[in-house]
């Protein structure tokens, strides 16, 4: 998780670094069909089998944690900054909650409540909701963006439960179809023209091999292991790193009530790992 949180904070870089180079549509195509077909390749490399036990649960997972997180995701960058942008879709652990205990019957404890109140705390200092909201689209999209990654968390997780797939081939396959699946909208909606330089090259780079390909599968392997409110949870961790990065990078200086957010956060994330710790989770019945 740790290497996921530090890998994810240097993709929220490297993403608004491309922001003026592709459009939002054409980076999520590129993006994650690279980045799946990279780790079908590793897949095949290893003599892994290319079946799913349930292409249903890899293809609702690949549109909505794939596809529609990361569309609407880009096109909050290409109107907001990174973190507020980021901090908005990392409300993703608080859908979560609410879909996990849905649909997974994962009911928080009341150190998991604690930790949740602290991070919604942190989150509300950061939103400033008593303030005017500059860009009121980056705002909201990126909210959608957390849904949606919260949905998809939810149903990774219970996928696992029921079919135990081998977790780099449904990372690929996931990555791979979601990225299809924003072809024709990139096709569709008119987009800025992709102008390859080092710049890109680089970014993409990065996000193709590290932030896609490694995270996710990085990502998938902690939903797997641990309850989804706790992994939700401790990716918190990754829009605060994004947002100190950026204060250097993009001159994006947080306010002090910003750093009380963040402050806020992180000792949610304690809390929520203590309580991991200290209750290790019940295996769910396939």
């Amino acid at each position: 998780m740790v290497i996921t949180v530090l890998t994810w904070a240097g993709s929220w870089i490297a993403m608004k670094m491309v922001v003026p180079y592709i459009g939002p549509f054409d980076f999520v195509v590129v993006r994650y069909v690279c980045g799946g077909a990279v780790l079908l390749a590793v897949a095949l490399a290893t003599r892994r089998r290319l079946s799913m036990p349930s292409w249903r649960d890899t293809v609702a997972v690949g549109l909505i944690q794939t596809a529609a997180f990361q569309g609407v995701v880009q096109q909050a960058l290409v109107h907001g900054g990174v973190a507020k942008v980021s901090l908005m879709a990392y409300t993703m652990p608080f859908w979560v909650v609410l879909f996990g205990w849905m649909l997974l019957g994962e009911r928080p404890t009341q150190r998991h409540w604690l930790g949740i109140a602290l991070a919604a705390l942190g989150l509300v200092c950061i939103i400033e909701p008593w303030s005017h909201v500059g860009d009121n689209l980056s705002v909201l999209l990126g909210i959608a963006g957390g849904l949606f990654w919260g949905l998809g968390t939810v149903l990774a997780k219970r996928g696992f439960n029921r079919h135990r797939p081998d977790i780099v081939v449904f990372t690929g396959w996931q990555m791979f179809i979601g990225g299809v699946a924003m072809a024709p909208v990139a096709l569709a909606v008119p987009q800025i023209a992709t102008v390859w330089n080092t710049q890109l090259l680089l970014g993409m780079a990065y996000i193709i091999l590290a932030a896609s390909a490694a995270g996710w599968l990085l990502w998938l392997i902690v939903v797997r292991r641990v309850p989804a409110s706790v992994a939700g949870m401790s990716s918190l961790g990754t829009p605060v790193i994004a947002a100190l990065l950026a204060w250097p990078i993009f001159g994006e200086k947080p306010a002090p009530v910003e750093g009380v957010g963040m402050v806020l956060i992180l000792c949610g994330l304690i809390v929520v790992a203590r309580a991991a710790g200290r209750s290790p989770p019940r295996p769910l019945p396939a």
